[in-house]
């Protein structure tokens, strides 16, 4: 497998909470470090999980339920080991500025919490965490906790800021909350350095990327997942109107057949719904819903339908023979979507390999 480490450098070794489908373990590993396990308690990412990272343990399980010393006991991980990197992507619903609904988000708040007691008690080398920029605005955020249990209480030296994955070899454009740590004092922390070339969907996406044409409903029957969800024959209508290489919703603004009522008299409301992407810009963030028209800019930059599978999850990063272990689309844009990409997770990996 392409994602396959053939040696792990200099004992680096990693525990990666809320890991979902395996974006950093996968990049991890591709810097050639060693995650002994990933923690989630979404049934629906193990399989894809362990299929993908061989070796690397999937512990399914609330963060909340997870004594602190389980790592100790099962997977012989001791305090104070200055290898060691605890990774705390946790989920960013609470946060969201594209959430609507935070009653449902509010578990979601505080699990940075729970991760601080794993780093209280384990005191790595390394700590890494990503989440939506929205951490650092939100009045109610956990983060202000958090920051105050690495700096104050464990004497953590704490590198953060809002990065663009794009800026890392990402083509998608994609800001993010980024933060390393760490309490060795003979070390440099810093973010990876920034690419000169900034990719964008010509540079993946399309024939020469080896992404043949196919229609709106086509099903990949192979482990490439080229498929792409079906089309309502008035939805086919829509992309069919909608200018190739960047077109909009605006373009059948004045169809009556074709527009929707909720869009009569709100151009500027939500405008790149039902869009399509532009070949020689980054993609936009890819969410957990990117398979679908109806819910932002995913439309192929020229063929009617929305981009597949494979191509989100090529957007994202990951190797191409990476895995999705489902059968649903939905279930595979969820783990696609939430994931932090590979690339970047690589080059967070180099920085502290390299430091």
């Amino acid at each position: 497998m392409e994602n396959e480490v053939l040696n792990i450098k200099l004992g680096y070794k990693a525990i990666d909470f809320f890991c979902g489908g395996g974006g950093m373990t996968c990049g991890l590993r591709q810097a050639g470090i060693n995650v002994v396990a990933g923690v989630d308690f979404d049934k629906d990412a193990k399989e894809t999980y362990e299929f993908n990272n061989p070796g690397t343990v999937y512990v399914q399980t609330d963060i909340r339920n997870l004594r602190t010393n389980y790592f100790e006991r099962n997977f012989d991980i001791h305090p104070n080991d200055d290898s060691l990197i605890l990774v705390g992507c946790s989920p960013c619903q609470f946060y969201s500025i594209i959430n609507s609904d935070k009653n449902k988000s509010l578990k979601s708040k505080d699990l940075l919490r729970n991760f601080a007691r794993f780093i209280d008690y384990y005191r790595p080398g390394y700590v890494l965490v990503e989440n939506v920029p929205g951490i650092e605005t939100n009045k109610d955020s956990i983060l202000p906790f958090f920051l105050s249990e690495l700096k104050d209480k464990l004497h953590y030296r704490v590198e953060k800021k809002i990065v663009n994955m794009n800026d890392y070899g990402i083509p998608q454009s994609r800001r993010r909350f980024s933060l390393i740590a760490t309490r060795l004092e003979n070390v440099e922390i810093k973010f990876p350095v920034q690419s000169e070339k900034k990719l964008t969907v010509r540079d993946v996406l399309g024939e020469k990327n080896g992404f043949p044409k196919i229609q709106a409903g086509h099903k990949d029957a192979t482990e490439f997942k080229h498929t792409a969800a079906g089309l309502s024959p008035k939805g086919l209508m829509r992309m069919q109107k909608t200018r190739h290489d960047g077109g909009s919703r605006l373009d059948w603004a004045d169809d009556q057949e074709l527009q929707l009522k909720c869009f009569v008299d709100h151009d500027d409301s939500f405008k790149d719904t039902y869009g399509r992407m532009w070949w020689d810009r980054p993609a936009p963030t890819i969410t957990t819903k990117f398979f679908s028209i109806s819910n932002g800019r995913f439309g192929h930059p020229e063929e009617d339908r929305a981009i597949s599978i494979r191509e989100g999850a090529t957007i994202q990063t990951f190797p191409r023979d990476y895995v999705f272990k489902t059968n649903s689309i939905a279930t595979a844009a969820k783990l696609i979507g939430n994931a932090v990409p590979c690339e970047y997770a690589r080059r967070l990996g180099e920085v502290i390999i390299n430091g």
